[in-house]
């Protein structure tokens, strides 16, 4: 049986090969679902836009009930157009973000990562402990 991971990730082009190759190596896993939309970790953190929320769980749904996905991991990057902060800004929503995947599916891994322009991964993850009640 093949295995899935799942990756909340920007829309841009320029990070999305370096996302599924890191994940498909570090994770073990032969594909991953990509549920992408334009600066996710903010509209996840934030909770403002509630059908984009909606439809990013949605389709998370989908990967971990339908593919067997386990893992979750949500990205930020550098010169995000969706979501134009600094990485310190950005590593904040991620961990938040973190959370609020933690709380949606307890029996998957939710992690986070960050995105240089040189391509480089920083990975963000929470203890059980800093999980927060929405």
């Amino acid at each position: 049986m093949k295995k899935f991971a799942t990756a909340i990730n920007c829309i841009d082009g320029r990070i999305q090969l370096v996302v599924c190759a890191y994940m498909r190596t570090k994770y073990l896993v032969d594909y991953v679902d990509m549920i992408t939309d334009p600066g996710p970790v903010k509209n996840l953190s934030e909770g403002v836009n509630n059908q984009v929320i909606n439809n990013i769980k949605e389709r998370v749904d989908i990967s971990i009930n339908k593919h067997n996905s386990n893992h979750i991991v949500i990205i930020g990057h550098f010169d995000c157009l969706g979501n134009p902060v600094p990485k310190e800004v950005q590593g904040e929503q991620i961990k938040q973000s973190i959370s609020i995947l933690s709380l949606w599916w307890p029996h998957a891994i939710a992690t986070g990562m960050w995105i240089d322009e040189d391509s480089s991964i920083q990975e963000y993850k929470i203890e059980k402990s800093t999980k927060i009640q929405l």
